[in-house]
């Protein structure tokens, strides 16, 4: 970032402590201002202003400070550029490009590299869409460039201006710092190039916020059916280590029909992070067949970076979902994980020898994580268009403790809690969501649009198989105390069609091709199927057949392996399964007359 004339001021280092610098002869610097540390001139910001000291926070590493050394200003708070460039590339915490850093540096970041941003000499090629003598207001739209094969990328006048178009640039190849259009305001002229800046803790504005009615729809049964997620929600997925957080995450990143994926690894471990950032540009994307990095931005700050851009990044990476929103596409943004952040928070008020509330944490954790999930939401942008930002955070709870503060701060702020479970993921039952302990908020919110556009029994259908699930949990209390044979067999078939729902619905294979994402409507005939041989089961237990016979092997095992042998394009094998399970009920009755 360039400085202003206000680089003039100067203070001066009195105190270092890890990320954490004092600084005196702070008059006329203001308060989140970002500033230059220094003789590196690292990149820090001002979190504290008492008289003439300021407390800053160092977004790189502090080794070598000294004491005496200045403080520059910049003249504006921590922004982030937003404008072509953005998709498809890896950045760090405070939205510096992690290849571009890697030519200049391979291996490490440099101290005092600087603001790096988006690439401001490769050239765009640029359709101006406005005229002269027009009148734009903030959000309008003058002008696009396709970044990627998916995503055209709209150029918007910032908020807070508005004016008449005074001049225009024919259409061509421009860099991101050329004014293709100028503007007549109040204040003078303004020049409008291909990228705008935005403070990244402050959220953009919206015309007005919409109420949620339409799924986020990700493929996975689980969610889809038992607890779906909903564009412009918010979602928290806590469980313990290596119960498959990262994994469910990356399935909703590469199924979930939003157009747009921000994933912040935030403080994860290296190697993990490594993964991710090595996985995910061979992703293909399902829809397209082309490159899923077209529409996703990674923010990679692994556990060993500054503390400080740990705790930046997640509002990085909701600024920069936020940009995408403004121009009508629908954002997911992957926080893994918000505990590391939510540490990165408790080191530096640790640092700042702040009062600690519960285990150490800020008293302000809880008001922090609201800060954060409400800036999700479907929203009508200043354009007219919709949009929307569905978040969904990642919770790793030490030791998988669901009552630890992060978690249960987050639990007072999102809808859709999907609790993964250590004994199921060790049981290799993943996706790993205890049925039991998640819940979404959105059912009732969605059920209008399960009826139009799935079938009109879906939720009823859904809310059935959970009463099944539940009563079968209650059971399973007597079964280890006395065992399964002492029970009627009315119960004992509801431990049976649990036992299908869990293996034939509820699991899912990520690595198999016909699993791996199921249609809406395949999940509800699936389920359906489920219904059939319950619903028949019951009234044949209650004729007096046993159990026993209902049990047939071969029936269960071609209703537990629906899931790979009906292909998601044909679903008349599950006509076939259905008339397979009526004619065996029909002869079993038969016999028992």
């Amino acid at each position: 970032m360039e400085t202003t004339a206000d680089s003039k001021k100067m203070g001066y280092i009195y105190s270092i402590n890890g990320p954490v610098v004092m600084a005196d002869n702070m008059t006329g610097f203001a308060m989140r201002e970002m500033v230059m540390v220094g003789n590196k001139k690292l990149i820090g910001e001002i979190i504290i202003l008492e008289g003439d000291r300021a407390t800053i926070q160092v977004y790189e590493e502090t080794a070598g400070l000294k004491a005496g050394e200045p403080i520059i200003s910049t003249g504006s708070p921590l922004s982030v550029k937003l404008g072509p460039g953005i998709m498809g590339n890896i950045f760090d915490g405070i939205e510096r490009p992690l290849n571009k850093i890697n030519e200049l540096s391979e291996g490490f970041i440099p101290e005092g590299i600087g603001l790096l941003s988006i690439d401001e000499d490769k050239l765009w090629k640029t359709e101006v869409l406005v005229k002269e003598g027009q009148y734009l207001k903030a959000g309008d739209i003058y002008a696009q460039v396709q970044e990627t094969p998916l995503i055209m990328h709209k150029i918007m006048v910032p908020p807070g201006v508005e004016g008449t178009v005074v001049k225009t640039l024919p259409n061509g190849e421009y860099n991101i710092n050329t004014a293709v259009v100028i503007l007549e305001t109040k204040n003078g002229n303004k020049d409008l190039p291909l990228y705008q800046e935005w403070p990244v803790r402050v959220p953009r504005p919206v015309k007005r916020r919409k109420p949620i009615s339409i799924p986020l729809v990700t493929g996975q049964r689980v969610l889809d059916t038992f607890f779906p997620l909903a564009k412009g929600g918010t979602v928290a997925i806590p469980g313990g280590f290596g119960t498959g957080k990262t994994m469910t995450q990356h399935q909703l990143a590469k199924w979930s029909d939003a157009d747009v994926i921000v994933y912040i690894g935030c403080g994860e471990r290296g190697n993990e992070m490594t993964e991710v950032l090595e996985d995910f540009p061979k992703l293909i994307d399902p829809k397209t067949n082309l490159a899923l990095m077209n529409r996703t931005v990674l923010i990679a700050n692994t556990s060993n970076m500054p503390v400080a851009a740990r705790e930046a990044s997640i509002y990085t990476g909701i600024t920069i979902a936020e940009y995408y929103r403004d121009m009508g596409l629908h954002v997911a943004i992957m926080a893994d994980s918000t505990s590391r952040w939510a540490e990165a928070l408790r080191e530096i008020s640790g640092r700042l020898e702040e009062m600690p509330a519960e285990e150490g944490y800020p008293a302000y954790l809880a008001s922090r994580l609201a800060e954060f999930y409400e800036r999700a939401g479907y929203v009508e942008n200043l354009n007219d268009s919709e949009g929307s930002i569905t978040v969904i955070g990642a919770v790793s709870p030490a030791g998988g403790d669901f009552s630890e503060p992060v978690t249960q701060n987050t639990k007072r702020f999102v809808s859709a809690f999907l609790g993964l479970d250590k004994k199921l993921a060790y049981a290799r039952h993943y996706p790993a969501i205890n049925w039991l302990s998640s819940y979404s908020g959105y059912i009732p919110m969605l059920e209008n649009w399960y009826e139009e556009n799935v079938a009109r029994d879906m939720i009823p259908l859904r809310n059935k198989m959970m009463r099944v699930l539940s009563e079968e949990s209650k059971l399973q209390e007597i079964v280890k105390l006395v065992g399964e044979d002492v029970l009627p067999d009315d119960q004992r078939l509801i431990l049976e069609t649990a036992n299908i729902i869990k293996v034939a619905f509820l699991q899912q294979n990520a690595y198999h091709s016909q699993d791996t994402y199921v249609p809406l409507n395949k999940q509800y005939r699936m389920l359906k199927v489920v219904e059939k041989f319950y619903d028949l089961a019951n009234i044949s237990v209650k004729k007096g057949v046993p159990i026993t016979k209902i049990k047939d092997r071969a029936l269960l095992e071609d209703i537990l392996k629906m899931k790979y042998n009906v292909p998601n394009d044909d679903l008349t094998k599950l006509d076939e399964l259905e008339a397979k399970i009526e004619n065996y009920f029909e002869e079993l009755d038969a016999k028992y007359k």
